[in-house]
Protein backbone atom coordinates (compact mmCIF):
# COMPACT_ATOMS: atom_id res chain seq x y z
CA UNK A 1 0.00 0.00 0.00
CA UNK A 2 1.13 3.53 -0.79
CA UNK A 3 1.96 5.41 2.41
CA UNK A 4 3.13 9.03 2.58
CA UNK A 5 3.79 11.27 5.54
CA UNK A 6 4.04 14.87 6.60
CA UNK A 7 6.62 15.26 9.35
CA UNK A 8 6.75 18.80 10.73
CA UNK A 9 8.95 20.01 13.58
CA UNK A 10 7.01 21.89 16.30
CA UNK A 11 9.30 24.92 16.29
CA UNK A 12 6.75 27.65 15.53
CA UNK A 13 4.15 28.59 12.96
CA UNK A 14 3.37 26.36 9.98
CA UNK A 15 5.05 27.75 6.86
CA UNK A 16 2.97 27.96 3.70
CA UNK A 17 5.61 25.77 2.03
CA UNK A 18 5.00 23.10 4.66
CA UNK A 19 1.29 23.17 3.87
CA UNK A 20 2.12 22.57 0.21
CA UNK A 21 4.33 19.61 1.18
CA UNK A 22 1.52 18.16 3.28
CA UNK A 23 -0.97 18.72 0.46
CA UNK A 24 1.15 17.01 -2.19
CA UNK A 25 1.82 14.05 0.11
CA UNK A 26 -1.92 13.83 0.88
CA UNK A 27 -2.92 14.05 -2.79
CA UNK A 28 -0.44 11.38 -3.86
CA UNK A 29 -1.57 8.97 -1.16
CA UNK A 30 -5.27 9.45 -1.88
CA UNK A 31 -4.76 9.26 -5.66
CA UNK A 32 -3.23 5.82 -5.09
CA UNK A 33 -5.77 4.64 -2.49
CA UNK A 34 -3.12 4.81 0.20
CA UNK A 35 -2.57 6.28 3.65
CA UNK A 36 -1.34 9.76 4.53
CA UNK A 37 0.00 10.16 8.06
CA UNK A 38 1.37 12.98 10.20
CA UNK A 39 4.42 12.46 12.38
CA UNK A 40 5.69 15.09 14.82
CA UNK A 41 9.48 15.38 14.72
CA UNK A 42 10.26 17.06 18.04
CA UNK A 43 13.82 15.92 18.68
CA UNK A 44 15.28 19.44 18.38
CA UNK A 45 14.60 20.37 22.00
CA UNK A 46 16.36 23.74 21.81
CA UNK A 47 13.89 25.03 19.20
CA UNK A 48 10.83 23.25 20.57
CA UNK A 49 7.75 25.49 21.00
CA UNK A 50 5.15 24.01 23.41
CA UNK A 51 1.97 24.86 21.47
CA UNK A 52 3.41 24.48 17.96
CA UNK A 53 2.18 20.91 17.54
CA UNK A 54 -1.42 21.92 18.19
CA UNK A 55 -1.12 24.89 15.84
CA UNK A 56 0.28 22.72 13.04
CA UNK A 57 -2.48 20.15 13.43
CA UNK A 58 -5.11 22.90 13.57
CA UNK A 59 -3.75 24.41 10.33
CA UNK A 60 -4.04 21.04 8.59
CA UNK A 61 -7.58 20.60 9.89
CA UNK A 62 -8.52 24.11 8.73
CA UNK A 63 -7.18 23.32 5.25
CA UNK A 64 -9.16 20.08 5.08
CA UNK A 65 -6.04 17.90 4.87
CA UNK A 66 -7.00 15.10 7.22
CA UNK A 67 -4.34 12.47 7.99
CA UNK A 68 -5.37 8.85 8.39
CA UNK A 69 -3.85 8.83 11.87
CA UNK A 70 -5.68 12.00 13.00
CA UNK A 71 -7.39 10.06 15.77
CA UNK A 72 -4.02 9.40 17.38
CA UNK A 73 -3.48 13.07 18.17
CA UNK A 74 -6.91 13.30 19.79
CA UNK A 75 -6.58 10.21 21.93
CA UNK A 76 -3.26 8.31 21.53
CA UNK A 77 -4.19 5.81 24.22
CA UNK A 78 -7.23 4.63 22.26
CA UNK A 79 -5.66 4.79 18.80
CA UNK A 80 -5.79 1.44 17.05
CA UNK A 81 -5.56 2.04 13.27
CA UNK A 82 -2.25 0.19 13.10
CA UNK A 83 0.87 -0.57 15.11
CA UNK A 84 3.11 2.14 13.64
CA UNK A 85 2.88 4.65 16.49
CA UNK A 86 3.74 6.52 18.59
CA UNK A 87 3.68 9.28 15.98
CA UNK A 88 5.65 11.73 18.14
CA UNK A 89 9.41 11.19 18.06
CA UNK A 90 10.05 12.17 21.66
CA UNK A 91 7.99 9.11 22.62
CA UNK A 92 10.16 6.80 20.47
CA UNK A 93 13.58 7.34 22.10
CA UNK A 94 14.05 3.71 23.11
CA UNK A 95 13.41 2.66 19.50
CA UNK A 96 16.17 4.95 18.23
CA UNK A 97 18.62 3.76 20.87
CA UNK A 98 18.03 0.16 19.80
CA UNK A 99 18.75 0.91 16.15
CA UNK A 100 21.72 3.13 16.96
CA UNK A 101 23.27 0.23 18.91
CA UNK A 102 22.70 -1.94 15.84
CA UNK A 103 24.69 0.52 13.71
CA UNK A 104 27.50 0.59 16.29
CA UNK A 105 27.66 -3.19 16.39
CA UNK A 106 27.73 -3.48 12.60
CA UNK A 107 30.51 -0.88 12.27
CA UNK A 108 28.39 1.68 10.42
CA UNK A 109 28.49 4.19 13.29
CA UNK A 110 30.88 5.14 16.08
CA UNK A 111 31.09 6.98 19.40
CA UNK A 112 32.62 10.49 19.42
CA UNK A 113 33.72 12.29 22.60
CA UNK A 114 34.77 15.69 21.24
CA UNK A 115 33.91 18.78 23.26
CA UNK A 116 32.39 21.85 21.60
CA UNK A 117 35.76 23.63 22.06
CA UNK A 118 37.58 20.83 20.24
CA UNK A 119 35.08 20.92 17.40
CA UNK A 120 35.43 24.70 17.10
CA UNK A 121 39.21 24.37 16.93
CA UNK A 122 38.86 21.72 14.20
CA UNK A 123 36.64 24.00 12.10
CA UNK A 124 38.96 26.99 12.50
CA UNK A 125 41.93 24.87 11.40
CA UNK A 126 39.99 23.66 8.34
CA UNK A 127 38.95 27.22 7.55
CA UNK A 128 42.56 28.41 7.76
CA UNK A 129 43.58 25.58 5.41
CA UNK A 130 40.68 26.51 3.08
CA UNK A 131 39.13 23.06 3.47
CA UNK A 132 35.41 22.29 3.47
CA UNK A 133 34.16 22.03 7.07
CA UNK A 134 33.51 18.41 8.01
CA UNK A 135 34.21 16.07 10.87
CA UNK A 136 37.73 14.64 10.73
CA UNK A 137 37.26 11.17 12.11
CA UNK A 138 40.99 10.39 11.91
CA UNK A 139 42.10 13.33 14.05
CA UNK A 140 39.36 13.77 16.65
CA UNK A 141 38.55 11.91 19.88
CA UNK A 142 36.29 9.04 18.84
CA UNK A 143 35.96 5.31 18.72
CA UNK A 144 38.10 5.23 15.56
CA UNK A 145 41.14 6.88 17.19
CA UNK A 146 40.87 5.64 20.78
CA UNK A 147 41.68 2.19 22.12
CA UNK A 148 38.67 -0.03 22.71
CA UNK A 149 39.32 -0.05 26.47
CA UNK A 150 39.38 3.76 26.59
CA UNK A 151 36.15 4.00 24.60
CA UNK A 152 34.45 1.53 26.93
CA UNK A 153 35.72 3.39 30.01
CA UNK A 154 34.52 6.77 28.74
CA UNK A 155 31.03 5.42 28.08
CA UNK A 156 30.91 3.64 31.44
CA UNK A 157 31.91 6.83 33.26
CA UNK A 158 29.07 8.78 31.61
CA UNK A 159 31.34 11.02 29.54
CA UNK A 160 29.17 13.09 27.18
CA UNK A 161 29.31 11.70 23.67
CA UNK A 162 27.56 11.58 20.33
CA UNK A 163 27.16 8.79 17.82
CA UNK A 164 28.20 9.52 14.23
CA UNK A 165 27.53 7.83 10.90
CA UNK A 166 30.64 6.23 9.41
CA UNK A 167 30.43 7.38 5.81
CA UNK A 168 32.25 4.99 3.43
CA UNK A 169 35.14 6.46 1.47
CA UNK A 170 35.44 6.91 -2.30
CA UNK A 171 31.93 5.82 -3.19
CA UNK A 172 29.01 7.38 -5.05
CA UNK A 173 25.51 7.43 -3.59
CA UNK A 174 22.91 7.57 -6.36
CA UNK A 175 19.14 7.47 -6.28
CA UNK A 176 16.22 8.14 -8.59
CA UNK A 177 14.19 11.18 -7.60
CA UNK A 178 10.62 11.06 -8.94
CA UNK A 179 10.80 14.76 -9.87
CA UNK A 180 14.50 15.34 -10.62
CA UNK A 181 15.56 12.05 -12.14
CA UNK A 182 18.86 10.46 -11.16
CA UNK A 183 20.76 12.31 -8.45
CA UNK A 184 24.21 11.34 -7.19
CA UNK A 185 26.64 12.47 -4.50
CA UNK A 186 30.25 11.55 -3.81
CA UNK A 187 30.80 10.25 -0.29
CA UNK A 188 33.86 12.50 -0.08
CA UNK A 189 31.34 15.38 0.10
CA UNK A 190 29.24 13.80 2.86
CA UNK A 191 30.01 14.48 6.52
CA UNK A 192 30.03 11.88 9.28
CA UNK A 193 26.66 13.15 10.45
CA UNK A 194 25.71 12.95 14.12
CA UNK A 195 22.98 10.34 14.58
CA UNK A 196 22.50 10.49 18.34
CA UNK A 197 23.14 13.68 20.31
CA UNK A 198 24.72 13.81 23.75
CA UNK A 199 21.30 14.50 25.31
CA UNK A 200 20.04 11.09 24.18
CA UNK A 201 17.86 12.49 21.42
CA UNK A 202 18.36 11.35 17.83
CA UNK A 203 19.07 13.82 15.06
CA UNK A 204 16.69 14.23 12.18
CA UNK A 205 18.76 11.92 9.98
CA UNK A 206 18.56 8.83 12.16
CA UNK A 207 14.99 9.32 13.35
CA UNK A 208 13.54 10.00 9.91
CA UNK A 209 15.05 6.84 8.43
CA UNK A 210 14.02 4.60 11.31
CA UNK A 211 10.52 6.05 11.41
CA UNK A 212 9.95 5.96 7.67
CA UNK A 213 11.00 2.31 7.60
CA UNK A 214 9.00 1.19 10.63
CA UNK A 215 5.95 3.19 9.52
CA UNK A 216 6.23 1.61 6.04
CA UNK A 217 6.46 4.91 4.18
CA UNK A 218 6.70 4.16 0.47
CA UNK A 219 7.11 7.71 -0.86
CA UNK A 220 8.98 10.53 0.87
CA UNK A 221 7.68 13.84 -0.53
CA UNK A 222 9.51 16.83 0.92
CA UNK A 223 11.07 20.19 0.05
CA UNK A 224 14.13 20.66 -2.12
CA UNK A 225 16.12 21.88 0.89
CA UNK A 226 16.31 18.25 2.10
CA UNK A 227 17.93 17.00 -1.11
CA UNK A 228 21.53 17.17 0.28
CA UNK A 229 20.40 15.05 3.26
CA UNK A 230 19.09 12.24 1.09
CA UNK A 231 22.46 10.50 0.46
CA UNK A 232 22.97 10.29 4.22
CA UNK A 233 19.58 8.64 4.49
CA UNK A 234 20.35 6.26 1.62
CA UNK A 235 23.57 5.25 3.41
CA UNK A 236 21.56 4.53 6.56
CA UNK A 237 19.10 2.38 4.65
CA UNK A 238 22.03 0.45 3.22
CA UNK A 239 23.62 0.10 6.65
CA UNK A 240 20.40 -1.34 8.07
CA UNK A 241 19.85 -3.55 5.05
CA UNK A 242 16.48 -1.91 4.34
CA UNK A 243 14.88 -0.92 1.06
CA UNK A 244 14.75 2.85 0.67
CA UNK A 245 11.46 4.57 -0.22
CA UNK A 246 10.93 6.62 -3.38
CA UNK A 247 11.97 10.25 -3.03
CA UNK A 248 10.34 13.33 -4.53
CA UNK A 249 11.86 16.72 -3.71
CA UNK A 250 9.51 19.64 -4.33
CA UNK A 251 10.74 22.94 -5.82
CA UNK A 252 11.39 25.90 -3.56
CA UNK A 253 8.78 28.60 -3.07
CA UNK A 254 10.11 32.06 -3.91
CA UNK A 255 8.69 35.57 -3.98
CA UNK A 256 8.37 37.68 -7.12
CA UNK A 257 12.01 38.78 -6.71
CA UNK A 258 12.96 35.06 -6.87
CA UNK A 259 14.04 35.10 -3.21
CA UNK A 260 13.12 32.43 -0.71
CA UNK A 261 9.91 33.25 1.15
CA UNK A 262 10.77 34.85 4.47
CA UNK A 263 8.75 36.10 7.43
CA UNK A 264 10.65 39.38 7.13
CA UNK A 265 9.29 39.83 3.62
CA UNK A 266 5.62 39.36 4.55
CA UNK A 267 3.07 36.70 5.33
CA UNK A 268 4.41 33.15 5.08
CA UNK A 269 2.53 31.18 7.73
CA UNK A 270 -0.78 29.44 7.25
CA UNK A 271 -2.09 31.36 10.26
CA UNK A 272 -1.22 34.67 8.55
CA UNK A 273 -3.53 33.85 5.66
CA UNK A 274 -6.21 32.39 7.89
CA UNK A 275 -6.20 35.55 10.05
CA UNK A 276 -6.57 37.72 6.95
CA UNK A 277 -9.68 35.88 5.88
CA UNK A 278 -8.39 33.75 3.05
CA UNK A 279 -10.66 30.75 2.51
CA UNK A 280 -9.07 27.35 3.10
CA UNK A 281 -10.33 25.96 -0.21
CA UNK A 282 -8.83 28.94 -2.04
CA UNK A 283 -5.45 28.64 -0.32
CA UNK A 284 -5.32 24.90 -1.01
CA UNK A 285 -6.29 25.49 -4.65
CA UNK A 286 -3.57 28.14 -4.95
CA UNK A 287 -0.69 26.21 -3.36
CA UNK A 288 -1.57 23.13 -5.43
CA UNK A 289 -0.58 25.16 -8.49
CA UNK A 290 2.79 26.15 -7.00
CA UNK A 291 5.09 23.82 -8.89
CA UNK A 292 2.36 21.59 -10.33
CA UNK A 293 -0.13 22.01 -13.16
CA UNK A 294 -2.91 19.82 -14.56
CA UNK A 295 -1.58 20.03 -18.10
CA UNK A 296 -4.19 22.49 -19.34
CA UNK A 297 -5.56 25.97 -18.59
CA UNK A 298 -7.81 25.03 -15.68
CA UNK A 299 -7.09 26.83 -12.42
CA UNK A 300 -9.98 26.10 -10.05
CA UNK A 301 -9.98 22.74 -8.23
CA UNK A 302 -11.58 21.51 -5.05
CA UNK A 303 -9.72 18.96 -2.94
CA UNK A 304 -11.52 15.98 -4.48
CA UNK A 305 -10.69 17.17 -8.00
CA UNK A 306 -7.06 17.68 -7.02
CA UNK A 307 -6.89 14.07 -5.82
CA UNK A 308 -8.16 12.89 -9.20
CA UNK A 309 -5.81 15.10 -11.21
CA UNK A 310 -2.59 15.08 -9.19
CA UNK A 311 0.60 13.36 -10.29
CA UNK A 312 4.20 13.83 -9.18
CA UNK A 313 5.29 13.60 -12.81
CA UNK A 314 3.71 17.01 -13.46
CA UNK A 315 5.64 18.71 -10.63
CA UNK A 316 8.29 21.10 -11.96
CA UNK A 317 11.92 21.29 -10.91
CA UNK A 318 12.14 25.10 -11.12
CA UNK A 319 11.29 27.29 -8.11
CA UNK A 320 7.61 28.21 -7.85
CA UNK A 321 6.74 31.90 -7.56
CA UNK A 322 4.32 32.78 -4.79
CA UNK A 323 2.19 35.38 -6.59
CA UNK A 324 -0.06 37.12 -4.05
CA UNK A 325 -2.11 38.67 -6.87
CA UNK A 326 -2.91 35.19 -8.14
CA UNK A 327 -3.91 34.07 -4.65
CA UNK A 328 -6.17 37.12 -4.32
CA UNK A 329 -7.78 36.33 -7.65
CA UNK A 330 -8.48 32.72 -6.66
CA UNK A 331 -9.75 33.75 -3.23
CA UNK A 332 -12.07 36.33 -4.81
CA UNK A 333 -13.46 33.62 -7.05
CA UNK A 334 -14.36 31.47 -4.07
CA UNK A 335 -15.83 34.38 -2.13
CA UNK A 336 -18.14 35.18 -5.06
CA UNK A 337 -19.54 31.65 -4.90
CA UNK A 338 -20.74 32.03 -1.29
CA UNK A 339 -24.42 32.70 -0.58
CA UNK A 340 -24.73 36.22 0.83
CA UNK A 341 -26.34 35.11 4.11
CA UNK A 342 -23.48 32.65 4.66
CA UNK A 343 -20.95 35.33 3.78
CA UNK A 344 -22.45 37.69 6.38
CA UNK A 345 -21.74 35.07 9.05
CA UNK A 346 -18.22 34.43 7.72
CA UNK A 347 -17.41 38.14 7.74
CA UNK A 348 -18.52 38.72 11.34
CA UNK A 349 -15.27 37.56 13.00
CA UNK A 350 -13.34 40.02 10.82
CA UNK A 351 -15.69 43.00 11.17
CA UNK A 352 -16.30 45.61 13.85
CA UNK A 353 -19.19 47.32 12.05
CA UNK A 354 -22.17 48.21 14.19
CA UNK A 355 -25.00 48.43 11.68
CA UNK A 356 -28.45 46.90 11.42
CA UNK A 357 -28.74 43.36 9.99
CA UNK A 358 -30.45 44.78 6.91
CA UNK A 359 -27.63 47.24 6.20
CA UNK A 360 -25.01 44.57 6.91
CA UNK A 361 -26.71 42.29 4.41
CA UNK A 362 -26.75 45.01 1.76
CA UNK A 363 -23.11 45.99 2.31
CA UNK A 364 -22.06 42.35 2.12
CA UNK A 365 -23.95 41.86 -1.12
CA UNK A 366 -22.31 44.96 -2.63
CA UNK A 367 -18.80 43.99 -1.49
CA UNK A 368 -18.97 40.28 -2.28
CA UNK A 369 -17.61 40.81 -5.79
CA UNK A 370 -14.90 43.20 -4.57
CA UNK A 371 -13.38 41.31 -1.65
CA UNK A 372 -10.02 39.63 -2.09
CA UNK A 373 -10.03 38.44 1.55
CA UNK A 374 -12.46 38.83 4.42
CA UNK A 375 -10.25 40.98 6.65
CA UNK A 376 -10.51 43.90 4.22
CA UNK A 377 -14.31 44.02 4.60
CA UNK A 378 -14.39 46.92 7.07
CA UNK A 379 -11.94 49.01 5.04
CA UNK A 380 -14.06 48.60 1.91
CA UNK A 381 -17.24 49.25 3.88
CA UNK A 382 -16.07 52.52 5.45
CA UNK A 383 -17.51 54.61 2.64
CA UNK A 384 -20.97 53.43 3.55
CA UNK A 385 -20.53 54.56 7.15
CA UNK A 386 -18.80 57.92 6.78
CA UNK A 387 -17.77 60.17 3.94
CA UNK A 388 -14.07 60.96 3.93
CA UNK A 389 -13.04 64.52 3.21
CA UNK A 390 -12.71 65.30 -0.48
CA UNK A 391 -12.14 68.34 -2.69
CA UNK A 392 -14.86 69.84 -4.87
CA UNK A 393 -12.64 69.10 -7.88
CA UNK A 394 -13.11 65.37 -7.29
CA UNK A 395 -16.84 65.76 -7.98
CA UNK A 396 -16.12 66.58 -11.62
CA UNK A 397 -15.77 63.65 -14.00
CA UNK A 398 -12.43 63.99 -15.86
CA UNK A 399 -14.19 64.36 -19.23
CA UNK A 400 -16.93 66.66 -17.91
CA UNK A 401 -17.12 70.38 -17.12
CA UNK A 402 -17.92 72.28 -13.95
CA UNK A 403 -21.16 73.54 -15.51
CA UNK A 404 -22.38 70.04 -16.39
CA UNK A 405 -21.30 68.70 -12.98
CA UNK A 406 -23.30 71.35 -11.11
CA UNK A 407 -26.28 70.85 -13.42
CA UNK A 408 -26.25 67.06 -13.18
CA UNK A 409 -25.74 66.84 -9.42
CA UNK A 410 -28.33 69.52 -8.62
CA UNK A 411 -30.96 67.90 -10.81
CA UNK A 412 -30.19 64.44 -9.39
CA UNK A 413 -30.69 65.83 -5.88
CA UNK A 414 -34.03 67.36 -6.86
CA UNK A 415 -35.37 64.15 -8.43
CA UNK A 416 -34.14 61.95 -5.59
CA UNK A 417 -35.71 64.26 -3.00
CA UNK A 418 -39.06 63.98 -4.75
CA UNK A 419 -38.82 60.25 -5.42
CA UNK A 420 -41.12 57.64 -3.95
CA UNK A 421 -39.75 55.71 -0.97
CA UNK A 422 -40.22 52.41 -2.81
CA UNK A 423 -37.44 53.01 -5.36
CA UNK A 424 -34.77 52.96 -2.65
CA UNK A 425 -35.11 49.20 -2.30
CA UNK A 426 -34.79 48.57 -6.03
CA UNK A 427 -31.40 49.11 -7.69
CA UNK A 428 -32.91 48.91 -11.16
CA UNK A 429 -35.34 51.74 -10.40
CA UNK A 430 -32.54 53.82 -8.87
CA UNK A 431 -30.51 53.33 -12.04
CA UNK A 432 -33.48 54.47 -14.15
CA UNK A 433 -33.91 57.51 -11.91
CA UNK A 434 -30.34 58.70 -12.43
CA UNK A 435 -30.61 57.83 -16.09
CA UNK A 436 -33.64 60.08 -16.41
CA UNK A 437 -31.51 63.03 -15.31
CA UNK A 438 -29.02 62.28 -18.07
CA UNK A 439 -31.73 62.13 -20.72
CA UNK A 440 -33.75 65.11 -19.47
CA UNK A 441 -30.75 67.46 -19.47
CA UNK A 442 -29.01 65.98 -22.51
CA UNK A 443 -25.93 65.12 -20.47
CA UNK A 444 -23.59 62.14 -20.47
CA UNK A 445 -23.56 59.43 -17.80
CA UNK A 446 -20.31 60.78 -16.34
CA UNK A 447 -21.93 64.16 -15.74
CA UNK A 448 -24.42 62.59 -13.34
CA UNK A 449 -23.31 59.17 -12.11
CA UNK A 450 -19.74 60.28 -11.25
CA UNK A 451 -20.59 63.30 -9.05
CA UNK A 452 -23.40 61.41 -7.32
CA UNK A 453 -21.01 58.54 -6.53
CA UNK A 454 -18.31 60.86 -5.18
CA UNK A 455 -20.88 62.80 -3.16
CA UNK A 456 -22.04 59.56 -1.54
CA UNK A 457 -18.61 57.94 -1.01
CA UNK A 458 -16.06 60.76 -0.95
CA UNK A 459 -13.77 58.43 -2.88
CA UNK A 460 -12.24 58.49 -6.34
CA UNK A 461 -12.88 54.75 -6.64
CA UNK A 462 -15.75 53.02 -4.90
CA UNK A 463 -18.91 51.02 -5.40
CA UNK A 464 -21.41 52.41 -7.90
CA UNK A 465 -23.71 55.36 -7.02
CA UNK A 466 -26.74 53.11 -7.33
CA UNK A 467 -25.27 50.65 -4.80
CA UNK A 468 -24.58 53.51 -2.40
CA UNK A 469 -28.12 54.86 -2.76
CA UNK A 470 -29.49 51.37 -2.14
CA UNK A 471 -27.39 50.77 0.99
CA UNK A 472 -27.64 54.26 2.53
CA UNK A 473 -31.34 54.83 1.94
CA UNK A 474 -33.08 58.12 1.13
CA UNK A 475 -32.34 60.23 4.20
CA UNK A 476 -28.57 59.64 4.38
CA UNK A 477 -28.16 59.78 0.61
CA UNK A 478 -29.94 63.16 0.34
CA UNK A 479 -27.85 64.58 3.19
CA UNK A 480 -24.58 63.60 1.49
CA UNK A 481 -25.60 64.92 -1.92
CA UNK A 482 -26.81 68.22 -0.41
CA UNK A 483 -23.37 68.65 1.16
CA UNK A 484 -21.71 68.03 -2.20
CA UNK A 485 -23.95 70.59 -3.92
CA UNK A 486 -22.95 73.14 -1.28
CA UNK A 487 -19.29 72.42 -2.10
CA UNK A 488 -19.90 73.24 -5.76
CA UNK A 489 -21.76 76.44 -4.97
Amino acid sequence: MTRTRFAPSPTGYMHIGSLRTALFAYLYAKKNNGHFIVRIEDTDRERFVPDAEERILESLKWAGITPDNATYFISPEEYSLDSHGPYVQSRRLDIYKTYTKQLIDSGHAYYAFDTSEELDAMRKKQEAEKKAPRYDRNAMRNQMTLEEEETTALIASGTPHTIRLKVPENEVVAFQDVIRGEVSFKTSEIDDQILMKSDGYPTYHLAVVVDDHLMEITHVIRGEEWLPSTPKHILLYQAFGWEAPFYAHLPLLVNEQKQKLSKREGDVSVEDFKDKGYLPEALVNFIALLGWNPGDEREFFNLGQLVQEFSLERVHKAPAVFDIKKLNSINSHYIRQIEVLDLVEMVKPFSKLTVSPDVMLKITLVLRDRLTHLAEFDALAQGFLTVQEYSSELLQFPKSTNEHTVLGLTKALEILQNSETGIWDDQEMLTETLGSVVHELGLKNGDVFWPVRVALSGQEKSASPVEFLWVLGKEESIKRIEKAVSYLK
